[in-house]
């Protein structure tokens, strides 16, 4: 069984969609370091799609709720780390087609290739199959999650969560820093450090902003030191 033909037959397990044409799936997991055609353009318009479907999802069903609640719940659902842990559960990263150097760094367990591969495959679905398929299958995806869903609770982001978890132990607090900037201008990615006191050495993070990369770097951070605490 080829790479193409093996990623068909996970998509079609994990998001219940079996897809017509193998080539669509392949550039859905191109990373840009991989390929000059990459998965940016179908992520664009999988973010797209994801944002309208779950707007719906959620203005129907919390019919009393008001827009800023609604914000709040469709962010928790489309954030990346929610699309990351998708990913993470049914290990896509296995598939993601990276160039030399993002594989060698982890590429394919960073949480901001594998939320943008999610992204991706949804775009590529919709180009496919139309919006009523894939609305079927993000609502199938997201099902687990919508169904926790809680108007009045107020989700924390990372760089909060890490915050606020250092100083309940009295910890200074963590210090960020760019390290790299790559890319042109309309096409660029973070690299971004966070320095803890509890944590052997920095923690980078990675994303198409500096705020993205600030966030995954705290999450990241936050997940070493959770692990450290259970050891």
């Amino acid at each position: 069984m080829s790479g193409a033909e093996a990623a068909v037959r996970h998509v079609k397990t994990h998001f219940g969609y079996t897809f017509q044409n193998p080539d669509t799936l392949t550039l859905a997991l191109t990373h840009r370091s991989a390929a000059k055609q990459h998965n940016e353009r179908l992520e664009f318009l999988g973010d797209a799609v994801l944002g309208m479907v779950t707007a719906q999802w959620l203005y129907e069903h919390f019919p009393k709720s008001p827009e800023g609640k609604l914000t709040r719940m469709r962010s928790s659902l489309v954030k990346g780390d929610t699309l990351a842990a998708i990913a993470k559960q049914i290990s896509l990263g296995d598939f993601i087609l990276l160039g030399p150097g993002e594989m060698k760094s982890g590429g394919h367990r960073r949480a901001s290739i594998l939320a943008d591969a999610v992204e991706a495959i949804f775009g590529a679905i919709y180009m496919e199959a139309g919006f009523e398929t894939c609305q079927e299958v993000i609502l199938s995806v997201l099902a687990p999650r919508m169904k926790k869903l809680d108007p009045d609770e107020h989700p924390k982001d990372n760089k909060t969560r890490l915050q606020e978890f250092l100083q309940a132990r009295k910890q200074p607090l963590p210090e960020y820093e760019v390290l790299a900037i790559h890319g042109q201008d309309h096409n660029q990615t973070f690299v971004v450090e966070c320095r803890v006191v509890g944590l052997k050495q920095p923690i980078e993070g990675r994303g198409v902003s500096r705020r993205k990369a600030e966030q995954e770097a705290a999450q990241l951070a936050f997940t070493h030191l959770q692990s450290e605490l259970s050891a």
